[in-house]
């Protein structure tokens, strides 16, 4: 029906009424999740090192508060539908209260957990879902969709301390009043500190594609994960390795006798330009022998230019 037909009966009755009836609800269909057209692409390119994002949420007309008495949308040329306190809204700003609120319950649940380790446990503990269309790269989902109910109970975490934050901020060459400003400390400094392996749970690998082609390229990772599983656990490595990379991670078990036991352990991330900008994706999981935990990290590797700003890829 044509919104000028309801609009004509709308005027000439004094009680109009009117209904909406649907024909059919479809579930279960494969399109959703998907990554929005509108959402930001990864890395961030101040710090490419660090992959970005993190993991994706709803955002994707959600319901949510709105003006009561702002406009929804424009009918025609001159006609304003205004709301009743809600509308249907998309973007980032619909997103980001679903991951606040995500690590709002962690931190219920966990009180003690830092902010990076709340982080990792929405990452590492998040979902990839096969699509029918492009399977979304870590370069536009992170670590994947996340999973709330398993991030309560991640197995392990990658934590990290404000020291750690500063060493990456050396790294990136900010002076010292840039980062007590950042830190509204003065405790921090760049004395011997200094590295772009951030213990973060995910893995970046990124090549000049101008001046390496054939050339072979490792890159070293160090990580370092605490136990907030069951007091004694074993985990052992799987790796899914990028397309024509080789990835090698030792040691291959980790054992914790302790809950907020530490271990670290070490990866080697080895490949080839191939001069036509390869970009490549894999996994490194850590599997507990009961099964009960399953702790993945995303592996990137991506060209750059000689300039250092980053290949776009989803």
């Amino acid at each position: 029906m044509e919104l000028a037909t309801v609009i004509d009966y709308i005027k000439s009755s004094d009680n109009p009424i009117g209904a909406i009836k649907f024909r059919q609800t479809v579930t279960r269909k494969d399109i959703a999740p998907s990554v929005a057209g509108y959402t930001s692409r990864g890395p961030s390119p101040n710090c490419p090192a660090i992959l970005k994002p993190d993991v994706m949420a709803p955002g994707s007309l959600v319901l949510a508060s709105w003006i009561p008495n702002g406009s929804t949308a424009l009918v025609g040329k001159n006609m304003l539908l205004t709301s009743e306190g809600f509308n249907l809204i998309s973007g980032t700003s619909m997103a980001c209260p679903h991951a606040s609120g995500v690590a709002a319950m962690l931190r219920g649940v966990h009180p003690e957990w830092s902010h990076a380790a709340i982080r990792s446990a929405m990452m590492t503990t998040a979902a990839q879902f096969g699509l029918n269309y492009t399977a979304a790269s870590p370069l536009a989902m992170g670590a994947g969709h996340m999973m709330p109910n398993k991030a309560m109970d991640p197995g392990l975490v990658y934590d990290a301390t404000p020291q750690e934050y500063v060493s990456l901020l050396c790294s990136m060459n900010f002076t010292r009043n840039q980062i007590m400003t950042i830190t509204r400390s003065n405790e921090y400094d760049c004395a011997n500190s200094s590295s772009l392996d951030l213990n973060y749970p995910s893995f970046v690998a990124f090549y000049d594609k101008n001046v390496t082609t054939g050339a072979m390229l490792t890159h070293k990772f160090r990580r370092v994960v605490t136990n907030v599983g069951a007091a004694t656990a074993s985990y052992e490595v799987k790796v899914a390795p990028p397309v024509g990379v080789k990835v090698a991670v030792w040691p291959q078990r980790l054992v914790f006798g302790k809950k907020n036991e530490q271990r670290d352990y070490f990866v080697e991330i080895t490949y080839g330009s191939d001069g036509e900008g390869m970009v490549s994706y894999g996994s490194i999981v850590w599997v507990e022998e009961s099964g009960k935990h399953t702790v993945r990290s995303p592996i990137v590797v991506a060209p750059t230019s000689s300039a250092g700003s980053v290949w776009m890829h989803v």
